[in-house]
Protein backbone atom coordinates (compact mmCIF):
# COMPACT_ATOMS: atom_id res chain seq x y z
CA UNK A 1 0.00 0.00 0.00
CA UNK A 2 1.73 3.26 -1.26
CA UNK A 3 1.49 6.83 0.77
CA UNK A 4 -0.84 9.38 -1.33
CA UNK A 5 2.01 11.66 -2.83
CA UNK A 6 2.22 15.00 -1.18
CA UNK A 7 3.23 16.80 -4.72
CA UNK A 8 0.77 16.70 -7.55
CA UNK A 9 2.50 15.48 -10.97
CA UNK A 10 2.15 17.85 -13.77
CA UNK A 11 1.27 21.42 -13.16
CA UNK A 12 0.44 22.27 -9.80
CA UNK A 13 -3.50 22.81 -9.51
CA UNK A 14 -3.45 26.44 -8.46
CA UNK A 15 -1.31 27.47 -11.23
CA UNK A 16 -3.86 25.45 -13.44
CA UNK A 17 -6.43 27.34 -12.14
CA UNK A 18 -5.08 30.83 -12.31
CA UNK A 19 -4.11 30.01 -15.98
CA UNK A 20 -7.80 29.14 -16.88
CA UNK A 21 -9.50 31.83 -14.68
CA UNK A 22 -11.51 33.29 -17.54
CA UNK A 23 -13.01 29.64 -18.38
CA UNK A 24 -13.67 28.62 -14.76
CA UNK A 25 -15.36 32.41 -14.02
CA UNK A 26 -17.36 31.19 -17.04
CA UNK A 27 -18.33 27.82 -14.97
CA UNK A 28 -19.40 29.92 -12.14
CA UNK A 29 -21.53 32.48 -14.20
CA UNK A 30 -23.80 30.07 -15.86
CA UNK A 31 -24.78 28.87 -11.93
CA UNK A 32 -25.24 31.76 -9.71
CA UNK A 33 -27.04 34.90 -10.50
CA UNK A 34 -24.30 37.61 -11.17
CA UNK A 35 -20.90 38.73 -12.20
CA UNK A 36 -19.93 39.85 -8.91
CA UNK A 37 -21.03 36.24 -7.18
CA UNK A 38 -19.21 34.36 -9.92
CA UNK A 39 -16.15 36.45 -8.60
CA UNK A 40 -17.39 35.58 -5.16
CA UNK A 41 -17.33 32.21 -6.15
CA UNK A 42 -13.58 31.92 -7.65
CA UNK A 43 -12.03 33.52 -5.37
CA UNK A 44 -13.20 31.26 -2.75
CA UNK A 45 -12.86 28.07 -4.73
CA UNK A 46 -9.33 29.47 -5.10
CA UNK A 47 -8.78 29.48 -1.89
CA UNK A 48 -9.59 26.24 -1.22
CA UNK A 49 -7.45 24.50 -4.10
CA UNK A 50 -4.77 26.68 -2.56
CA UNK A 51 -4.69 25.00 1.14
CA UNK A 52 -6.09 22.10 0.19
CA UNK A 53 -4.40 20.32 -3.21
CA UNK A 54 -1.66 19.04 -1.24
CA UNK A 55 -2.38 15.41 -0.17
CA UNK A 56 -4.34 14.88 -3.21
CA UNK A 57 -3.25 12.88 -6.61
CA UNK A 58 -4.89 14.93 -9.41
CA UNK A 59 -4.73 13.20 -12.53
CA UNK A 60 -6.61 16.27 -14.29
CA UNK A 61 -5.69 19.47 -12.72
CA UNK A 62 -8.42 21.18 -14.78
CA UNK A 63 -11.38 18.85 -14.40
CA UNK A 64 -10.66 19.40 -10.32
CA UNK A 65 -10.86 23.14 -11.03
CA UNK A 66 -13.89 22.93 -12.71
CA UNK A 67 -15.71 20.46 -10.37
CA UNK A 68 -14.43 22.77 -7.49
CA UNK A 69 -15.82 25.71 -8.39
CA UNK A 70 -19.24 23.99 -9.81
CA UNK A 71 -19.72 22.90 -6.47
CA UNK A 72 -18.81 25.91 -4.43
CA UNK A 73 -21.50 27.92 -7.00
CA UNK A 74 -23.77 25.13 -6.32
CA UNK A 75 -23.01 25.29 -2.58
CA UNK A 76 -23.70 29.09 -2.66
CA UNK A 77 -27.14 28.79 -4.64
CA UNK A 78 -28.43 26.16 -2.07
CA UNK A 79 -27.33 28.74 1.19
CA UNK A 80 -29.05 31.63 -0.37
CA UNK A 81 -32.18 29.61 -1.32
CA UNK A 82 -32.04 28.27 2.40
CA UNK A 83 -31.15 32.07 3.74
CA UNK A 84 -34.54 33.17 1.68
CA UNK A 85 -36.54 30.40 3.21
CA UNK A 86 -35.92 31.71 6.50
CA UNK A 87 -36.31 35.48 5.58
CA UNK A 88 -39.88 36.43 6.88
CA UNK A 89 -40.00 40.39 6.37
CA UNK A 90 -40.24 42.67 3.51
CA UNK A 91 -37.56 44.71 5.29
CA UNK A 92 -34.15 46.02 5.06
CA UNK A 93 -32.61 45.32 8.70
CA UNK A 94 -30.21 47.66 8.30
CA UNK A 95 -32.78 51.12 7.95
CA UNK A 96 -34.89 49.22 11.30
CA UNK A 97 -34.79 51.53 13.89
CA UNK A 98 -33.76 49.82 16.91
CA UNK A 99 -35.00 52.58 19.11
CA UNK A 100 -38.61 52.03 18.27
CA UNK A 101 -38.63 48.48 19.60
CA UNK A 102 -37.15 49.57 23.19
CA UNK A 103 -34.55 48.13 25.06
CA UNK A 104 -36.40 45.55 28.36
CA UNK A 105 -34.86 48.61 30.62
CA UNK A 106 -36.96 50.85 28.54
CA UNK A 107 -40.01 48.63 28.37
CA UNK A 108 -39.59 48.02 32.15
CA UNK A 109 -40.31 51.81 32.86
CA UNK A 110 -43.21 51.51 30.49
CA UNK A 111 -44.60 49.00 32.54
CA UNK A 112 -44.28 50.55 35.47
CA UNK A 113 -45.29 54.04 34.32
CA UNK A 114 -49.10 51.87 33.24
CA UNK A 115 -48.78 50.72 36.76
CA UNK A 116 -48.37 53.94 38.40
CA UNK A 117 -51.18 55.61 35.74
CA UNK A 118 -53.66 52.17 36.81
CA UNK A 119 -53.20 53.23 40.63
CA UNK A 120 -53.29 56.63 39.74
CA UNK A 121 -56.60 56.20 38.32
CA UNK A 122 -57.58 53.69 40.71
CA UNK A 123 -57.43 55.87 43.62
CA UNK A 124 -60.02 58.51 42.17
CA UNK A 125 -63.46 58.66 42.91
CA UNK A 126 -65.53 56.33 40.66
CA UNK A 127 -67.26 59.11 39.40
CA UNK A 128 -63.81 60.75 38.15
CA UNK A 129 -62.67 58.03 37.06
CA UNK A 130 -65.48 56.90 35.05
CA UNK A 131 -66.13 60.03 32.99
CA UNK A 132 -62.26 59.79 31.74
CA UNK A 133 -62.75 56.41 30.82
CA UNK A 134 -65.79 57.56 28.56
CA UNK A 135 -63.29 60.60 27.22
CA UNK A 136 -60.18 58.66 26.43
CA UNK A 137 -60.86 54.90 26.06
CA UNK A 138 -64.36 55.36 24.32
CA UNK A 139 -64.11 58.22 22.73
CA UNK A 140 -67.03 59.68 23.96
CA UNK A 141 -67.42 63.90 23.75
CA UNK A 142 -68.03 66.02 27.32
CA UNK A 143 -71.59 66.45 26.21
CA UNK A 144 -72.10 63.22 25.59
CA UNK A 145 -70.58 61.89 28.61
CA UNK A 146 -72.64 64.89 30.69
CA UNK A 147 -76.01 63.43 29.22
CA UNK A 148 -74.82 59.68 29.93
CA UNK A 149 -73.89 60.54 33.57
CA UNK A 150 -76.49 62.89 34.04
CA UNK A 151 -74.83 65.79 35.29
CA UNK A 152 -74.09 69.03 34.03
CA UNK A 153 -71.22 69.73 31.08
CA UNK A 154 -69.03 71.82 33.43
CA UNK A 155 -69.03 69.14 35.62
CA UNK A 156 -67.53 66.65 33.80
CA UNK A 157 -65.16 69.21 32.36
CA UNK A 158 -63.79 69.38 35.60
CA UNK A 159 -63.58 65.75 36.54
CA UNK A 160 -61.83 64.51 33.23
CA UNK A 161 -59.44 67.68 34.27
CA UNK A 162 -59.23 66.38 37.55
CA UNK A 163 -58.27 62.89 36.33
CA UNK A 164 -55.46 64.07 33.90
CA UNK A 165 -53.81 65.81 36.56
CA UNK A 166 -53.41 62.46 38.41
CA UNK A 167 -52.18 61.03 35.23
CA UNK A 168 -50.07 63.81 34.60
CA UNK A 169 -47.94 63.41 37.90
CA UNK A 170 -47.29 59.85 36.17
CA UNK A 171 -45.27 61.05 33.74
CA UNK A 172 -42.33 62.37 34.73
CA UNK A 173 -41.37 58.62 35.41
CA UNK A 174 -41.60 58.53 31.63
CA UNK A 175 -39.24 60.94 31.06
CA UNK A 176 -37.22 60.64 33.81
CA UNK A 177 -36.58 56.88 32.09
CA UNK A 178 -35.89 58.86 28.48
CA UNK A 179 -33.09 60.59 30.02
CA UNK A 180 -30.98 57.46 31.54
Amino acid sequence: MSAIPCEIPGPAVAEVFVENRAQLWRVARKIVSTAELADDVLQDAYLRIADGSCGRSVDRPMGYCCQVVRNMALDHCRRLRVESAYRCFDIDVETVDTRACGTPDRRLCERQVIAAIDRALAALPQRTRKAFEFHRIEGLTQREIAKRMGCALGLVNGLIAEAADAIRSCGHQLLDAETH
